[in-house]
């Protein structure tokens, strides 16, 4: 007599399915804790007037639904309470988890995750295991496979790096000197990486490389290197103050203007006060960079050195010594100077990855380190959001006059 043992194998793997399930949510909801709390150990030293802190645990989120390669799997996010105001914009910060954002209701891509991975210092040997625990499933992976996989974002970011720019016109381009403390074989080595905004207004990564200390010498070979490929000079560039990017613009593009990025700034200054000044200071900066017109934020900016000048004048001095590169915003559009103020898009882009990246045993190879980073930052891209008023940036290409933000006289010819 011939037994059925069809149920008993469907109940097994029933059974099978729903602990692999469990795992994945286990696995997850650590992941996503671990995570939680690198992010306010990282900002512990963030108080307020009174000394309390700025950024705490605040419970959880409401349970949602993630569908995962184990199935689908419930789970309770952390919730931060983020008091910060960011300079720039004058509104809460807030913060994001890079292993599950607010809109995912799906796994992250395996594209990104191994470089998070391998950022964090996994070998590719490790990548099978650690992806089995996440995704119940080694199914197509294979030490080999990932290898494989890595080889390919390497020759990317190569092709990515020598790619033609002579069609590409970017009209505004942020630049930044990150510090990731990854595996790159300088200790004192820097991801240098520059985003551009196209005429159409779409945000666009134009080189990721490395430099040492942020050189001028390391800037000028990657804009010259730009330049070779026939990138047009920007209308504008957004940067630090402290980047040796600036000598090197003006040696490569010397018709670009400057702007100096205001959260940058108002880091310095603030460092230069003492801690029963710096509110006040915050305020008065601010008021600065976001008055309603250049005028006014000359006017504040005598105000601000009337106030500190006596008791701080090295504070002073950074904004001063710098007044036309910190208003040079206000000669654009109105609907662009909250993206123009700040390096912003390169700040919120790398942020996440910054505080939870370690230093590990042993530099990597700085050829695989910039291939990762390149690859985050290329998954990235596909979030970013246009500039405000995107018709407007064709506009300042075609050399278009703004007072007050507002377009004044002809509207000249804009290029097909």
């Amino acid at each position: 007599m011939l037994l059925d043992h069809e149920p008993v194998t469907r109940m097994k793997k029933g059974r099978m399915d729903e602990i692999v399930r469990e795992g994945a949510r286990r696995m997850l909801a650590g992941a996503l804790e671990a995570e939680v709390k690198a992010y306010i150990t990282e900002l512990a030293d963030e108080r307020d007037e009174w000394g309390r802190r700025l950024v705490v645990r605040n419970g959880h989120h409401q349970p949602r639904k993630i569908t995962t390669a184990a199935g689908v799997v419930e789970v309770k996010a952390p919730r931060v309470n983020d008091k910060r105001v960011d300079e720039a914009t004058g509104e809460r910060k807030r913060f994001s988890s890079a292993i599950l954002p607010p809109w995912a209701r799906r796994s992250p891509k395996i594209a990104e995750v191994l470089p998070l991975l391998y950022l964090h210092g996994l070998s590719s040997g490790d990548f099978v295991p650690a992806l089995e625990q996440f995704l119940g499933s080694t199914a197509g992976l294979s030490p080999a496979t990932v290898t494989r996989l890595t080889e390919q974002w390497r020759a990317g970011h190569t092709t990515f790096q020598e790619r033609d720019l002579s069609t590409t016109d970017y009209v505004y381009v942020w630049a930044d000197g990150v510090h990731l403390r990854i595996r790159l074989e300088e200790t004192k080595a820097a991801v240098l990486v520059m985003i551009g905004v196209r005429a159409d207004g779409t945000k666009e990564l134009v080189a990721v490389t490395d430099g040492y200390r942020e050189s001028s010498e390391a800037w000028a070979g990657l804009l010259r290197d730009c330049a070779r490929r026939g990138m047009r000079a920007p209308v504008l560039a957004v940067g630090d103050g402290a980047l040796g990017f600036w000598k090197a613009l003006g040696e490569v593009f010397p018709t670009t203007r400057e702007q100096r990025c205001w959260v940058h700034t108002t880091t310095h200054v603030i460092d230069c006060l003492p801690k029963s000044a710096q509110p006040a200071a915050k305020k008065a900066l601010q008021d600065i960079c976001h008055t309603e017109d250049r005028e006014h934020a000359a006017r504040a900016v005598q105000g601000f050195a009337k106030q500190y000048s006596a008791k701080f004048p090295k504070a002073v001095k950074k904004i001063t010594d710098d007044e036309g590169e910190l208003l040079a915003f206000y000669d654009f559009p109105a609907a662009h100077w909250i993206h123009l103020r700040t390096t912003n898009p390169i700040e919120s882009t790398f942020a996440t990855v910054r505080l939870r990246t370690k230093v590990t045993k042993g530099a990597g190879s700085r050829t695989a380190a910039l291939a990762m980073v390149f690859k985050l930052v290329e998954s990235a891209q596909d979030r970013w959001r246009s500039v405000n008023a995107p018709h407007l940036v064709a506009l300042v290409r075609a050399g278009a006059r703004f007072e007050r933000g507002h377009l004044a006289g002809p509207v000249p010819a804009v290029a097909a």
